[in-house]
């Protein structure tokens, strides 16, 4: 699906995701940019941001990079382990991840009923986290009916 540009650029054919996505980041003071992201494989499904600098090749690294902190072979491997520990069958158990660089505020969350696909939201630092978190969860219940929608 299509990569929105900067919020004054003009933008064709923005798809029903991407216009979830370009609605967070209006909402949301200090936001940078936010994107749904397929976790079998990396592709970004909706996406909306406010840098001219972000092209398709950084915005993919991030999708990937949120493919690799809740499917990564090494996150599998602590699943396993502990699974194993507690003798129960292995499962996906992350859920929700925040990651700090020196100038933003990254947050992910696999959508509960669309285990394999994940939302991402990233701010300035300036950005409160309960406002992150909120903007992430009530976004939730816009992504998913879209997502339904394109399953059926």
């Amino acid at each position: 699906m299509g990569i929105a540009g900067p919020v004054s650029a003009t933008v064709c054919r923005m798809s029903p995701l991407d216009n979830v996505m370009q609605s967070v980041i209006s909402d949301v003071e200090g936001a940078l940019g936010c994107a749904v992201a397929d976790l079998r494989s990396g592709a970004l499904l909706g996406v909306a941001h406010l840098v001219p600098s972000f092209t398709r090749e950084s915005l993919e690294a991030v999708a990937s990079a949120a493919v690799h902190m809740f499917r990564g072979q090494t996150v599998r491997q602590i699943e396993d382990l502990i699974a194993h520990s507690r003798g129960q069958a292995s499962e996906r158990l992350i859920e929700e991840v925040q990651m700090t660089t020196r100038h933003t505020i990254h947050f992910m969350m696999v959508l509960p009923n669309h285990k394999e696909a994940a939302v991402v939201l990233v701010t300035n630092r300036e950005t409160a986290l309960g406002i992150g978190w909120s903007a992430i969860r009530l976004s939730v219940l816009k992504i998913e009916p879209i997502l339904d929608a394109l399953a059926e």
